[in-house]
């Protein structure tokens, strides 16, 4: 390239102690969810455009995939009519169907990849992104035991990373759907997506959308506020329901499960990530069929949910069996992207090394590299000097990268500001405090602190 790229905008690419904590991010979810038995998969980049479209609303997203050579080719050709998957769950529901023989139900599975959606780039909105999916899927019928335990499984993982607070707010279409089915509301289609705005928009000008679009009364559309108003970190607000006066069979069940889900997750609810009924929480999405879950992030509220999800009875059906589930789905680019940005998350140091050997002239690379060797067989991230400058330089090499020891070699060891000082034993200095001495590349090893990088909070 003779001209600086411009960036491309969308498709977020991170520095190396950026991915260092996207990674630990990623292995202390994956850590989790396998603690909780659930099995890893991966599936293709690219599905059949007609299932990628069955979800509705989501076409002017979808990424076409299409060979260059293939312009002018019949439109009906296979490569016309493939598109990246915009999220994890529609390939997961053609997976469960093309395998459901060979799997084991109920199917726990987690999944972690990279996603396509040709939206507005925007913080917190991307082209190119990661997502973290659990979920539980059975044949025909799912025990309601699983909401609970996906609730907490996600959690447990969330709680267990350094973020600013987290707020998990969980709802149930059951039981708002039930209310607003017992207040007499012809559309409970058109009632739950103007109350689902009800973050984005006043409640005034929500009460004039139930009024105008789902043709409630006034009466009606000032339940569905107070309804909308009502969160609680326990199961008090069931009592709160029952006070509005409403009384449906649907709206009864889902106070059920939404007490039971709350009531679950209480032994995971911390200072820093609270669990909550939040009876505003609707999902915009037809599927959802019970529990309902959003994530909120402190201090970074306008980005919405970072992790959603919740039960859908007919995640896929080939005719005669139906294939009924509950998952949620972290949005890692969503949330660490941010931060990223804000400094507010960084690594300890850039790159993995713990120590740097230093090379007093480049005959010794050889003896140099054995050293090394010697240290990273025990486990110690290690790499040579590039070059044999004078050891203040090599130091400052190592400082400028976050190497927190180097190593100088027996006979060729020496102060650091005398290059001349022989040594008969290899020395290593810690160059953050200055403490110099006597090492064995066979024995020694750092502060298990210094073995990796570590994930900071600055701001902490």
């Amino acid at each position: 390239m003779s001209a600086k790229p411009t960036p491309l905008s969308g498709f977020p690419e991170l520095l190396p102690a950026e991915r260092f904590v996207e990674q630990q991010v990623i292995d202390r979810l994956r850590a989790t969810f396998e603690l909780h038995g659930f099995a890893s998969i991966e599936t293709r980049a690219v599905e059949p455009l007609e299932q990628l479209l069955r979800k509705g609303e989501i076409d002017k997203e979808v990424y076409l995939l299409r060979r260059l050579q293939a312009a002018g080719e019949d439109d009906d050709s296979a490569a016309s009519t493939l598109g990246l998957h915009f999220d994890l769950t529609v390939p997961f529901a053609r997976y469960v169907l093309e395998n459901a023989g060979k799997l084991e139900f109920p199917f726990r599975r987690y999944q972690i990849q990279k996603v396509w959606r040709g939206e507005r780039p925007q913080e917190g909105r991307y082209r190119e992104f990661t997502q973290a999916d659990i979920d539980v899927v059975s044949r025909d019928v799912l025990p309601f035991h699983h909401d609970v335990e996906v609730a907490r499984v996600m959690a447990e993982a969330l709680s267990d990373l350094p973020l600013p607070a987290l707020r998990l707010q969980v709802n149930n279409r059951k039981l708002i759907e039930g209310f607003f089915r017992g207040i007499g509301a012809q559309d409970v289609g058109a009632v739950m997506r103007a109350v689902d705005k009800i973050d984005k928009v006043p409640p005034d000008v929500v009460k004039a959308m139930l009024i105008e679009e789902a043709a409630l009364s006034g009466e009606q559309a000032e339940l569905c506020l107070a309804l909308a108003d009502i969160r609680t970190s326990d199961s008090s607000f069931v009592k709160r329901v029952k006070d509005l006066g409403v009384e449906n069979e649907l709206l009864s069940e889902g106070l059920a499960e939404l007490a039971a889900v709350i009531e679950g997750c209480s032994s995971v609810s911390t200072e820093r990530f609270t669990v909550e009924a939040d009876l505003r929480i609707a999902r915009g999405l037809d599927y959802y069929t019970g529990t309902v879950f959003e994530t909120r992030m402190a201090g970074f509220e306008s980005l919405g949910s970072i992790c959603s999800g919740g039960r859908y009875d007919a995640l896929a059906s080939d005719g005669r069996t139906s294939y009924p589930g509950v998952g949620i789905s972290l949005g890692v680019t969503r949330l660490l992207a941010p931060l990223f940005a804000r400094k507010k998350l960084t690594a300890s140091r850039s790159v993995p090394s713990a120590v740097l050997v230093a090379l007093p002239d480049e005959q010794s690379r050889a003896r140099c590299a054995e050293i090394a060797q010697a240290l990273r067989e025990r486990g110690i991230p290690t790499e040579v000097a590039p070059l044999p400058q004078k050891y203040g330089k090599q130091i400052r090499y190592a400082e400028r990268r976050g190497i927190p020891f180097v190593w100088f070699p027996a006979d060729l060891a020496a102060d650091a500001d005398d290059a001349g000082t022989h040594q008969v034993s290899h020395e290593v200095k810690d160059i953050r405090s200055g403490e110099q001495a006597a090492a064995d590349p066979h024995t020694w090893s750092p502060p298990a602190e210094d073995l990796r990088p570590q994930v900071v909070r600055p701001e902490a």
